[in-house]
């Protein structure tokens, strides 16, 4: 699904289009965020697509969900 990571206020949050539904990322499971998963507060587990560290936000990405 496609998720777009961006900067909401000081914390980060991820915004799926397709359910228009806007989360706080609560804890990253990679400490590089990138390659690694998120969970959101809905307790959703997004793995995110390897990118350079450097990449710039907001960003979409193709996410997949991870069940528990």
């Amino acid at each position: 699904m496609k998720v777009t990571i961006r900067i909401t206020g000081e914390a980060l949050s991820a915004y799926i289009p397709k359910k228009d539904l806007e989360e706080p990322i609560i804890s990253v499971a990679n400490e590089d965020l990138w390659g690694g998963s998120i969970l959101l507060r809905n307790g959703w587990r997004l793995a995110l697509p390897h990118l350079p560290q450097d990449t710039r936000l907001p960003v979409t990405v193709e996410a997949n969900m991870r069940r528990h």
